[in-house]
């Protein structure tokens, strides 16, 4: 009896030991999964801890200067990401609500960038995953509209170009080569402050042009382009030829900034070959990873053959995005913000940013060590490039400020730049 019962123990042990509770014993016994799946499950603590101190090996976004993005939201938004992230966005028949509060974000888009709205049709445009999704999909509509109208006249469809600033963002790049169209560069000029020349891009257009990319706060040096001289060439050069080449504006910085700290500032839907607008919600939108919008100025800018309908979800559901299913969390946080800070909220944040981006645009002239790229400076955003003569580069200061945690990149500008 004796010996049985010392056998169970054992036993006991012996499970005790395979499943022990003890969180550093158990979760320390084996490496992390890294190529195969694991033939066991572990307990939700120890799978938390694995991933949650790997990703301490990552830099502190609330450091990271480079990327434009929203690092900081209010608990209040992060509860309600929370409470929506399993909400399929594109599923509009099983979350009306969420489509409805969509619908409302791009209303208020459509009114804060001048474009076409009243109580009877709802405005045109859609969320998206990021500006870059949105940017594609106003590039497809610019494709469609011009080879409709180039078939109508009986002409060749086939060599469709897109005339674009040197300084432009690569997903213009991509998508240029995921859908067969030449891309035309106006090369950046250090002569003219190292800014966009709308008279050398119209110089770049013919026949073929489907349209001409303004960009309202570059990623290189932060430009606002000048989109209204641009409007007024283009006219100029449809007037002249007979043709209708139409202006995209990438505004996926300064599409949340433009507005409520120059509004008066004409590079929107007010312009007349404005047709459509693409803007970064997680960037200057303030909305957590990753939300865009894509926007036109009204519904005949939106050919109606890249708009698919779907009922296998339930219900017609109308579509035209490249991705599919997707968390609504995003643009529901896109929502909190805009009734939470409103137009005078918005302004606020994004002058007290400006302000400090003016405090250092003084001390690093004041210091001697380097000067800012371009001096009209329109959002917070601040590119400098060091002194002639300096005893070390950009890429030393950028490594420099990596050991205090500081995310600044350094970078080449474009061709002749």
């Amino acid at each position: 009896m004796i010996h049985k019962r010392k056998h169970e123990d054992d036993v006991n042990a012996s499970l005790l030991r395979e499943n022990d509770p003890v969180f550093g014993a158990s979760g320390l016994r084996k490496s992390s999964p890294k190529y195969n799946m694991p033939s066991l499950e572990m307990s939700p603590r120890n799978a938390y801890q694995i991933v949650h101190d790997e990703l301490m090996l990552d830099g502190n976004s609330r450091l990271n200067l480079a990327t434009f993005v929203t690092t900081w939201i209010e608990p209040e938004a992060a509860k309600l990401m929370n409470e929506t992230f399993d909400k399929n966005m594109i599923d509009k028949d099983e979350y009306p609500q969420t489509a409805q509060i969509e619908m409302r974000c791009v209303n208020m888009l459509a009114n804060l960038f001048h474009g076409h709205t009243n109580s009877d049709k709802e405005a045109c445009g859609c969320s998206t995953i990021g500006s870059s999704e949105a940017a594609m999909l106003c590039g497809m509509a610019m494709k469609w509209n011009w080879r409709a109208k180039r078939k109508a006249l009986g002409k060749d469809t086939t060599k469709p170009n897109f005339v674009v600033g040197s300084d432009v963002q690569v997903c213009w790049e991509k998508f240029c080569v995921y859908w067969d169209i030449e891309m035309r560069t106006v090369n950046m000029n250090p002569d003219n402050g190292f800014k966009f020349d709308p008279a050398k891009a119209i110089e770049l257009c013919d026949e073929n042009t489907m349209g001409v990319l303004a960009i309202l706060g570059t990623t290189y040096t932060g430009e606002y382009q000048d989109v209204k001289t641009l409007d007024r060439l283009i006219d100029a050069y449809n007037k002249e030829t007979g043709y209708d080449i139409p202006i995209h504006v990438d505004a996926a910085s300064g599409g949340f900034v433009a507005p409520f700290l120059d509004p008066e500032l004409e590079w929107d839907f007010r312009l007349k070959w404005v047709n459509s607008i693409n803007v970064s919600g997680h960037k200057f939108g303030l909305v957590a990873p990753g939300v865009g919008w894509a926007m036109w100025k009204d519904w005949s800018f939106l050919p109606q053959e890249l708009i698919f309908h779907v009922n296998y979800l339930g219900g017609d559901m109308p579509t035209f995005a490249i991705n599919f299913s997707r968390p609504g969390s995003q643009v529901i946080a896109q929502y909190y913000n805009c009734i939470r800070l409103g137009f005078e909220g918005y302004r606020k944040i994004h002058q007290a940013c400006f302000d400090v981006t003016m405090y250092l645009k003084e001390r690093l002239d004041s210091s001697g060590i380097g000067e800012s790229v371009i001096q009209d400076i329109k959002m917070p955003l601040l590119a400098f490039k060091l002194k002639d003569g300096a005893s070390y580069d950009v890429y030393q200061v950028s490594d420099k400020l990596r050991y205090h945690g500081w995310q600044v990149p350094a970078y080449t500008l474009p061709a002749n730049a």
